[in-house]
């Protein structure tokens, strides 16, 4: 460790003795110092823009470019009082990272001087080069135009001494580059959906919102080990190394005490989350070795997923301070779990109702109901498609992997709720359900059971279940934007809703009361559904995957067939009549995912071949080397009959493990060669989805050879050493 980084590691150790003794200040004394919130907008704008702002805000109503730059002349007073010296455009564009162009807010005075300038129209709008960021085609590299957009929704923050604006990134013809701008008609197109229904049981619902909590898994790995491997550096993932003789197997590092240095992260990462208003909650260690876990408290979900992906920024920030690298792949290493960044997905109404939550009396449950059994019914329909919006090359590594979720996307209910639309779906009509030894109360012809919240067990096995009050998207990975999968199931309920909405509206059109309409395009959905896509039992079973398959449920495993989930007929039409995305969007996204995965299995081969090259067969002859100069010694010192054979067995497997691992390498190399040539954009990404195997089977003789070589002169750290933070 260089002196530079010790002594930071030092100062956070003794920060932390020292806050043992000292007064620690409460943390909301300083949550969301840093952040441009409703109540900085009280202090720094007049009454009149203060309510058109929080209009804005709450209504999503355009806000008039006058006021704007009153708004501006706020921000800058407060920015100016914190330091702050550039302002940005923060923008989330269809790459792993956020992106920020820095501008200084210095301008000439007009008099031989400078001052700091702000105006309505810089916060509203600025221009980043459009051309460089993934478009799928939609810009060509001579059409760089394309535009931020501020999103009051989301509080402006700083960052250093820079002012950074939440925006939509946009091309110059219109189409998102981001995944902010879909985010957000997602929102909106589910409230529309919604609203109707909740208007049959409360008139005086105005909006629905869209709520998530996300849980972030992550690993910490000490930076000098970090540093000395390429592959963890260039593919956050090791792509070789043999299993340490103890890893997860004790099952200690779960919800264990949490090694020091670690904590003196976490608090430092939590402080700096608190002042962005981000309500950071709970921290934990997670079950493999250097594994944690950080989550929020739930919030509304566009402002949730900024804070995501702010968070994850500052996290690899905060680990340098500490002497760590974060790793966000969702399997860095073999052999142990995975991360994945679960989604726990609801939504509520202005009037305080939880849309996911069983009420308190018919009513409730019926309104709840409704929209439980038709999120069923949108997991179903457009299965492939939620499946798309977790593929990718990195998630493809962790589900399936018997510490995840499958690559199928079924429904976990518990036994409860299972037991609650069975009865519902066979219980003759007038006829009172009883159920988890209660009696459920008359709801018009209907009996609809008294249902509680934490009525399920926990699968962990399941990518979409149900937690009492929420469903949890459990197959998204920990280093995606949540948004890439919130939006499509958005999309899908949107969708859902709008057609259950229809048939209730035709039902009571024919003369049907409410109840009797509601239950009668329920009961339905409840038959298909119920034997399809609700599956509470072991995902991980091959019996599942037949099973599924039986279902009609999507089974496909290559990820760049997955991504044609999102061009299909009906994921187009839906998109289409949700005003989520356009077809033009939707294949450019698809191209930009081939593209992306291409890239990545691409700089994986890569490294894996030169690692092999450069560090793997040196090492390795030069250990054959040694032992066949110590064989030679020993002939020559005690003749041919007592020489020592282990050692030349030794040699002869390394001969045998070097011809495999040459072979595999030229085999691996060739094969990227060819799909090189491959010009049709998801042909190629199938191509390289076969080079994906390949790159796992030259990993097995590296292992092998990494078993039997000497440790000293092994080139890389091992599992062992990279997995122990003491």
């Amino acid at each position: 460790m260089d002196n530079t980084r010790f002594t930071l590691v030092r100062d956070a150790y003794r920060k932390q003795a020292v806050a043992v003794d000292a007064p620690v200040e409460a943390p909301s004394k300083y949550f969301g110092e840093l952040i441009f919130g409703r109540g900085e907008m009280r202090r720094y704008l007049d009454p009149s823009t203060f309510r058109a702002l929080e209009k804005c805000i709450d209504s999503g109503e355009p806000l008039d470019l006058g006021i704007a730059g009153k708004v501006a002349d706020g921000m800058k007073q407060w920015a100016l009082e914190h330091g702050v010296t550039h302002v940005s455009h923060w923008f989330q564009p269809l790459t792993d990272s956020t992106a920020e162009k820095h501008n200084s807010l210095l301008e000439y005075d007009g008099k031989g001087g400078v001052i700091e300038s702000f105006s309505g129209s810089e916060l509203v709008q600025q221009e980043p080069d459009a051309s460089s960021f993934p478009s799928g085609g939609l810009r060509a590299t001579f059409e760089a135009r394309g535009y931020t957009a501020w999103d009051p929704a989301s509080p402006v923050f700083i960052q250093d001494d820079t002012l950074c604006i939440p925006t939509v990134f946009i091309s110059y013809t219109g189409e998102a580059l981001d995944y902010k701008t879909p985010l957000i008609k997602s929102i909106k197109a589910v409230e529309d959906a919604a609203v109707p229904i909740c208007r049959l049981f409360d008139p005086a619902v105005v909006r629905v919102f869209c709520y998530l909590g996300w849980e972030q898994e992550y690993f910490l790995v000490d930076e000098d080990l970090y540093s000395a491997r390429p592959d963890l550096m260039l593919t956050g993932r090791t792509l070789m190394g043999h299993q340490s003789s103890k890893s997860q197997q004790l099952d200690d590092h779960y919800f264990g005490a949490i090694p020091s240095r670690v904590t003196a992260f976490m608090k430092d990462l939590e402080r700096e989350a608190l002042r962005l208003g981000i309500p950071v909650k709970t921290r934990h260690n997670e079950v493999a070795p250097n594994q944690f876990e950080l989550a929020p408290i739930y919030g509304e979900a566009n402002l949730s997923n900024d804070q995501n992906q702010l968070i994850m920024n500052l996290m690899h920030k905060i680990a340098r301070i500490h002497g760590f690298a974060v790793l966000f792949h969702e399997k860095p290493f073999a052999g142990i779990n995975g991360s994945g960044k679960h989604c726990n997905w609801s939504l509520g109404t202005d009037t305080g109702v939880q849309l996911m939550a069983p009420g308190r009396n018919p009513d409730g449950n019926l309104q709840f109901l409704v929209f439980f059994v038709n999120v069923l019914m949108a997991v179903q329909r457009y299965n492939s498609l939620l499946k798309a919006s977790v593929a990718s090359a990195t998630n493809a590594h962790r589900l399936g992997a018997n510490e995840a979720p499958p690559a199928i996307i079924s429904a976990f209910l518990g036994k409860t709720m299972t037991d609650v639309l069975r009865r519902i779906k066979d219980t003759p009509s007038g006829t009172p359900v009883e159920i988890a030894g209660r009696k459920g109360a008359r709801l018009g012809a209907y009996g609809i059971p008294e249902i509680f919240i934490d009525n399920t067990d926990r699968n962990r096995t399941s990518p979409f279940a149900f937690t009492g009050n929420r469903f949890e998207f459990r197959a998204v990975g920990s280093s995606a934007n949540c948004a890439g999968a919130i939006t499509a199931l958005n999309a899908a309920v949107a969708g859902q809703l709008k057609d259950f909405m229809a048939c209730v509206d035709a039902a009571m059109a024919a003369g049907k009361a409410r109840d009797e309409a509601v239950m009668d395009c329920l009961k339905p959905i409840i038959a298909e559904v119920i034997d399809t896509v609700c599956f509470d039992g072991n995902g991980y079973t091959e019996e599942w995957k037949k099973e599924a398959e039986r279902r009609g449920l999507d089974t496909e495993t290559c990820v760049p067939r997955m991504f044609l989930g999102f061009t299909s007929p009906e994921a187009v039409r839906l998109f289409g009549r949700t005003g989520v995305f356009t077809a033009k969007e939707l294949e450019a996204r698809n191209e930009v995912n081939w593209n992306r995965y291409v890239k990545k299995v691409q700089i994986e081969a890569r490294v894996m071949s030169r690692m092999v090259t450069n560090h793997i067969i040196p090492a390795v002859l030069e250990y054959k080397r040694r032992l066949l100069e110590g064989l030679s010694l020993e002939k020559n010192v005690f003749g041919p009959s007592l020489h020592d054979a282990s050692a030349e067995e030794i040699v002869r497997t390394i001969v045998s493990e070097l011809a495999v691992l040459r072979s595999d390498t030229a085999a691996l190399d060739e094969a990227v060669e060819q799909a090189e040539l491959i010009e049709n954009d998801f042909e190629k990404a199938v191509a390289y989805h076969g080079i994906a195997e390949l790159i796992e089977e030259t990993r097995k003789p590296v292992d092998r050879l990494e078993e039997i070589t000497d440790n000293a002169i092994w080139p890389l750290p091992k599992y062992r050493e990279i997995l122990l933070i003491s």
